[in-house]
């Protein structure tokens, strides 16, 4: 008897912490299990993350991309991902909460595949690490140092921390902090973030001052940029 697409995709076994499995066995699987709704690669080993709760990642997580959606709906040529599925190489595909991205009309270093996956390491990385910190701050930020993310934030809100990495020279070094507790993005002109204020919660600041990011003339330079390269 000659088994359907169906049947065949019904025998595989399912996906388990700590399998070890390369990218396209996981996908194989992971497309199997249509009830999953979340599952990485890190480094050759699979993750299926626990329940996620309120206050610990689903309230930072909205603020989060809420913060970046009001950059990206100024900066025409930059796009914004929750929680899409990265192919960065053999032994990775992570999950991020959110990614950043300059379109590759635009001269961006990523590309969406025939089948609608980021392909490659978007500019710009950002992971709510509440109980998976040891492996955001280690085997996934090698990954992503690897392949050429190049800023990768990492909020531990547990901790009431924000880290935000620039790739320097193949290393990740933290960026600075300026007098007002603001970080600003390297890759993203304008992209400024009140730090104490996203962690505090105050989000009318937080947006505050990235409308002061998104009036500076470095981000207006940088959009005109973006216009050349789309219809150079």
């Amino acid at each position: 008897m000659v088994q359907t697409s169906f049947q065949q995709e019904s025998l595989l076994p399912g996906l388990e912490s700590g399998d070890r499995l390369n990218r396209y066995e996981f996908e194989r699987r992971y497309n199997a299990m249509h009830s999953l709704q979340k599952a990485e690669l890190i480094e050759g080993v699979v993750y299926l993350p626990a329940a996620l709760r309120f206050r610990s990642h689903a309230e930072p997580h909205g603020n989060l991309i809420g913060w970046l959606w009001t950059y990206k709906i100024f900066t025409p040529g930059v796009e914004l991902g929750d929680n899409p599925t990265v192919r960065l190489d053999l032994d990775n595909v992570p999950q991020p909460d959110a990614v950043l991205l300059i379109d590759e009309n635009a001269g961006g270093q990523a590309r969406l595949s025939e089948d609608d996956y980021i392909e490659g390491a978007p500019e710009l990385v950002a992971e709510i690490a509440a109980s998976s910190v040891a492996i955001d701050l280690h085997d996934k930020k090698r990954a992503y140092r690897r392949n050429g993310v190049q800023e990768y934030i990492v909020w531990q809100v547990c901790e009431r921390r924000l880290d935000w990495f620039y790739l320097q020279q193949g290393e990740y070094i933290s960026l600075p902090v300026d007098e007002g507790n603001v970080i600003r993005s390297r890759v993203f002109p304008g992209l400024w973030l009140a730090v104490d204020d996203l962690l505090a919660g105050n989000i009318g600041r937080v947006l505050s001052v990235l409308q002061e990011g998104l009036a500076s003339g470095e981000h207006a330079r940088f959009v005109e940029q973006l216009a050349k390269r789309c219809y150079s």
